[in-house]
């Protein structure tokens, strides 16, 4: 499989600026692999493809505000900086993205706020955008995290090219959030509301949940050809026993085992005993998965409507079948359906 292979024509209107008005009612387009056949639905009609006993494994990882402006010291000038990952509390050192990055040397100091009450020291660089911050910040470690979270705001992908909204804090967050860790939501977890949560519990159906803090590695690019080549940057990912335990059960009773999203499925994907069991697991992973591949866990999956030559819509196609998948894509921006992370929804069964 090489990259030219997901490349697919994208009119820029189908890119979903807005989320739908209820979370359970955006489109949802189903693909039975077995029959060859595609369907058209709401979201909320999910609950008709799962049955009792059948598990859906959820990824409760919260996304934290990480995009930040701050003002470079003596010029002035406006810098975006998005928070990675935190490398030391003891320090308040962070890996993060600089926006121009040309300006951002070693030793620069940035201010943040109006009162510039929170400062930044650039102590290193580490790729051509990236680069190492010391926070300076009179207070706790707490004071100092909810400093953070007051001058951040929610991290909107690139694909939504407008201002951050007040509405966007709730919406761009799955309701079943829980560990704070990620920089991107993981966006097929967005569909579900409430209400669809309670009638599918009532429904009999199980949850199990799983935690992938996604980086923005998810977004990066693959710029290589040969996909056996592109290295996917490493998330941290958390499986617990008790989920573990509940999904090898289903598994072992033919239930549905549905991957809520991208994120899931590599997840329990890093995680498989040879007698294609799922184990416990926490640590880090930067599986990469695209055609062909054989899964182990999973017999369904949601996902959402995925950019070009993207990872994710390479997992997608894994999962679904090349030639599957692709027809999908046409039928979809055909029907108008809206693409990435306020898109429409797809179930592969």
């Amino acid at each position: 499989m090489k990259l030219s292979n997901f490349e697919f024509d994208l009119p820029e209107e189908l890119l979903a600026q807005y989320p739908a008005e209820h979370r359970d009612e955006s489109r949802l387009m189903v693909l039975n692999r077995k029959e060859g056949t595609i369907e058209h639905k709401l979201f909320k009609d999910v609950i008709n493809y799962f049955d009792e006993g059948d598990i859906m494994m959820l990824n409760n990882t919260k996304v934290f505000p990480a995009r930040m402006y701050g003002n470079k010291e003596k010029t002035g000038a406006r810098i975006e900086v998005f928070l990675l990952r935190e490398l030391n509390a003891e320090n308040r050192l962070w890996d993060v993205l600089v926006d121009p990055a040309r300006k951002i040397r070693i030793g620069n100091k940035l201010f943040f706020g109006e009162d510039d009450s929170l400062v930044a020291e650039v102590i290193d660089n580490t790729t051509s955008r990236g680069r190492t911050l010391r926070f300076l910040f009179d207070g706790s470690y707490e004071e100092f995290r909810t400093k953070l979270v007051e001058l951040g705001e929610t991290p909107l992908p690139k694909a939504i090219n407008r201002a951050v909204e007040p509405e966007d804090e709730e919406r761009y967050q799955t309701i079943y959030a829980k560990h704070e860790g990620a920089v991107a939501a993981p966006t097929a977890g967005l569909h579900f509301s409430k209400h669809l949560l309670k009638r599918l519990e009532i429904k009999g159906v199980d949850f199990a949940e799983t935690t992938l803090h996604v980086g923005l590695g998810t977004f990066s690019p693959v710029e290589v050809e040969d996909l056996s080549k592109h290295k996917m940057d490493s998330e941290q990912i958390i499986i617990p026993a008790a989920s573990a335990e509940k999904i090898n059960k289903a598994k072992a009773e033919k239930r549905k085992v549905c991957a809520v999203g991208t994120t899931v499925m590599r997840t329990i994907e890093s995680s498989v005993s040879s007698n294609q069991q799922l184990n416990a697991y926490e640590g880090w992973t930067n599986k990469f998965i695209f055609p062909p591949y054989d899964f182990s866990i999973a017999n369904a999956m949601i996902t959402n409507f995925h950019l070009p030559k993207s990872t994710l819509m390479m997992q997608a196609a894994a999962f679904a079948g090349y030639d599957f998948l692709m027809e999908a894509y046409k039928v979809a921006v055909k029907e108008k359906y809206r693409f990435s992370s306020y898109g429409d929804a797809m179930l592969i069964i």
